[in-house]
């Protein structure tokens, strides 16, 4: 019997000293959701908050609000196309690194310049970038006399959610590329070696034997980069401010206008839940073929 009494009372030293880390992450976890979701079935302003319990009003109004379905539906495209074209261009650039016989770790090193720029610089820089009066690509066109008059394409209701995704793009491809060019490194020699041998071109080598071996990394990264892109807002917030017409609104930047522009917290906090759910929709199905990839 001393054995499972020693057993026990290790498990309960154990317990007694993880338990102020398990308190501080419900605490800073759950709190948060718990305000959230009761925030947003009242109404709440950023001065009187929960004046009144609305149920599900807030909702109702949010799911008619073409505003809301629209930065939703548009979060949603925005998340998956910038994070598969940044993990296809990842690949490239990492297997163009990896096959650089000099100066591999100068044009690395360079790669990663855009990773560290911290995101309110970028957004700066690129607004710079695409003004239409005095910007760099403006001046490049008409240099070369490809336009007569400035382009505004930060004012396009067409074209700013296509700018804002060039500068996330610029921005997060070095981060997929380092990962995946770990993950190069770290592949069997000898495969690559064997495919070689038997006469395997560089394509046919890619696809039949890189390519599945760095299939789980991939999806990894794919996941990874689609709830950053989820989370978008710096860029939005300096390039177009959501405009123009609401045309490059996305959830998170709606969320923030609705709770600290018009100060209807509880509208806000509704958005804010509506665009969890389908996050989470969203995420859970590449969820499942990134542990399937590992399993």
């Amino acid at each position: 019997m001393a054995e499972p009494r020693a057993t026990a009372h290790r498990r309960g030293w154990g317990w007694l000293l993880a338990s102020p880390a398990v308190l501080a992450g419900v605490v800073v976890s759950l709190y948060p959701l718990a305000y959230l979701i009761a925030s947003s079935v009242s109404r709440s302003t950023l001065g009187q908050p929960f004046q009144e319990w609305v149920g599900g009003e807030n909702y109702a109004e949010a799911l008619v609000d073409p505003t809301v379905t629209g930065s939703l539906l548009r979060s949603v495209v925005f998340a998956v196309v910038t994070a598969g074209v940044q993990t296809a261009l990842g690949v490239v650039t990492a297997l163009l690194l990896r096959d650089l016989a000099r100066g591999r770790s100068v044009l690395r090193a360079l790669v990663l310049l855009p990773l560290v720029t911290p995101p309110v610089m970028a957004a700066v820089m690129w607004r710079l970038l695409l003004e239409p009066n005095g910007g760099l690509l403006n001046a490049v066109l008409r240099e070369f006399g490809l336009i007569e008059a400035p382009l505004s394409l930060l004012g396009s209701q067409t074209w700013a959610i296509v700018m804002i995704g060039l500068a996330d793009t610029w921005q997060w491809t070095p981060f997929v590329t380092i990962l995946v060019l770990a993950a190069l490194l770290g592949l069997p020699g000898e495969l690559l070696e064997a495919a070689q041998v038997e006469g395997a071109g560089g394509w046919a080598t890619f696809r039949y034997v890189i390519l599945p071996l760095l299939t789980p990394t991939l999806l990894t990264v794919f996941l990874i980069k689609l709830i950053i892109s989820f989370k978008a807002f710096d860029l939005v917030y300096i390039l177009t401010f959501g405009g123009p017409g609401g045309a490059s609104t996305t959830s998170s930047f709606l969320a923030f206008r609705t709770a600290l522009r018009e100060f209807d917290v509880g509208y806000a906090a509704a958005q804010t839940v509506l665009f969890l759910v389908i996050v989470t929709i969203v995420i859970l199905p590449v969820t499942q073929l990134v542990r399937r990839s590992h399993a």
